[in-house]
């Protein structure tokens, strides 16, 4: 199993944090390559577009007689030999939305997570609920530079700890999102990962108590 890194949210390191089964251990480098196209392609817009000559705003009085000029014979000033004329075969708007199956995202995720740790840029931080200031947060960062030389991070937060993203987005060149909501791009291209401990958490199994009834005659 992969160790990560603890901190408190002091910035001191207080250990090493063993990556649960279920995340893996190794980097399905075709699954994450798929993943990030997928996202970057989402990401692109897709209006870029060309004039042909039919849409150009221009006369289409004939340029000047047919013979006798000397010249080429040409028509309309909308022509693409023009400057300012239609352009021919140009990008046109095209919007190409790519999917990944549900299990795929979650498996991408996890892979891009592991690569992350075998790159030591990831961090586990204890207390990361107890950040109550941006000033708080933002030592920890100054604090724990030192070990990474990454301008860029992310706080990947838990469930429970979701009140901490109004303290963590005023920070500069960071990113912060919930873990569930996080993709295998957030995490890729999101420089040192710090991660809430609390995610790892497995919710304990509620106990049924049953009741016996005792029949009366």
């Amino acid at each position: 199993m992969l160790k990560i890194n603890t901190y408190s949210i002091k910035g001191v390191k207080t250990g090493e944090f063993l990556l649960p089964k279920e995340f893996g251990d190794v980097v399905n480098e075709s699954l994450l390559a798929q993943a990030i196209r997928v996202y970057e392609e989402r990401s692109h817009v897709g209006l870029r577009n060309t004039k042909t000559r039919s849409e150009i705003n221009r006369t289409g009085k004939k340029v000047y007689a047919q013979k006798g000029t000397g010249g080429a014979r040409h028509g309309s000033r909308r022509s693409n030999v023009f400057v300012g004329g239609g352009v021919i075969f140009g990008p046109r708007p095209l919007r190409r939305v790519l999917e990944l199956p549900t299990k795929l995202k979650v498996l991408a995720k996890n892979t891009a997570l592991i690569a992350k740790i075998i790159a030591r840029e990831v961090v586990v931080v204890e207390d990361l609920s107890k950040v109550n200031k941006t000033k708080m947060a933002g030592e920890f960062i100054k604090k724990i530079s030192a070990d990474f030389k990454s301008k860029k991070f992310t706080f990947i937060t838990s469930e429970t700890g979701k009140s901490v993203n109004q303290f963590l987005r005023n920070l500069k060149n960071t990113n912060n999102v919930n873990f569930q909501e996080a993709s295998a791009l957030d995490i890729f291209k999101g420089g040192t990962i710090i991660l809430d401990q609390n995610i790892f958490e497995v919710a304990k199994p509620v106990k049924v108590v049953k009741k016996v009834i005792k029949k009366t005659k």
